[in-house]
């Protein structure tokens, strides 16, 4: 059977279980079940602290699991990401008291405190900079005013937290992370992986388009066309109605409702959006 780690708690738990299960598998229904057996799918799911994924499957006890991009590249394992499943989206930054403008080589000899030590040490690295990295747990934002760190590296989302703590965000983001799935470096992909590949892909690509279908004049198809090219190509049927065309076309979800403004001033009339559960593209 294929074995597969599930994060147990936290951000992506949820997301992640809610993924498999738009897929077709099997998932627990008590969060104190450590091993669930899905013997339609052949699988069995591991669930586990999210930051130990990566070390499971790195170690090739687990073919596969669903983590973090940051937890992956802070576990420092052998492990490789294979597919982005969009959702649990963070962004990683630095940040350093307020009134000085900091830039990323000032860190040199500095103490940055952060939770994801492997991920800084990563950073820096590559940006060719050394630094003391002091590894804390929680409640990073105080470790400059407690006087332990010079300046910080954590999660940011709206800022508020580190305006709080008289913190400023500079440089780049030392990343973006969100869910992924991964396998053990160099490792084949056996047939059961791919099939959950090709199943998590659809279940991703669906919730990122909509189906638009709507009836254009004939002479105006080139434009409809324009705005709606597809993923390949739109498809065209004729209608009853001499000189009208029914078009369908696959739209992201983010721009339908601009999408629908530009046909309806174009005189497209009929205009109707269609979710998407699940596609093979």
């Amino acid at each position: 059977m294929l074995r597969i780690a599930v994060p147990n708690k936290g951000s992506l738990a949820d997301s992640s279980i809610a993924i498999l299960k738009e897929s077709g598998y099997r998932q627990r229904t008590d969060s104190r079940d450590l091993v669930l057996i899905d013997p339609e799918n052949s699988v069995e799911f591991y669930y586990l602290r999210p930051r130990d994924i990566a070390v499971y499957v790195g170690s090739g006890e687990l073919e596969a699991g669903i983590t973090g991009r940051d937890l992956l590249i802070d576990s420092g394992a052998e492990a490789e990401e294979i597919l982005s499943l969009d959702f649990g989206g963070s962004t990683f930054r630095f940040a350093a008291p307020s009134g000085k403008e900091w830039k990323e080589s000032d860190i040199a000899g500095k103490r940055v405190a952060t939770a994801y030590p492997g991920l800084v040490e990563h950073s820096l690295s590559k940006l060719g900079i050394s630094a003391k990295i002091v590894r804390l747990d929680g409640a990073v934002e105080s470790s400059v005013r407690l006087g332990v760190a010079d300046l910080i590296a954590d999660v940011v989302s709206t800022g508020n937290t580190l305006r709080q703590a008289g913190l400023s965000t500079f440089g780049d983001p030392i990343l973006t992370s969100e869910a992924v799935l991964i396998k053990r470096v160099g490792s084949s992909i056996p047939q059961g992986l791919e099939v959950l590949i090709r199943r998590l892909q659809g279940v991703v690509t669906a919730r990122r388009y909509v189906l638009l279908d709507y009836d254009v004049s004939k002479d105006l198809i080139e434009q409809a066309c324009a705005i709606t090219p597809g993923l390949e190509s739109p498809t065209i049927s004729p209608l009853q109605r001499q000189d009208w065309v029914a078009v369908r076309a696959m739209v992201l979800r983010k721009d339908t409702n601009r999408v629908m403004d530009e046909l309806w001033a174009i005189g497209a009339r009929g205009i109707l959006v269609t979710d998407i559960h699940a596609c093979r593209l």
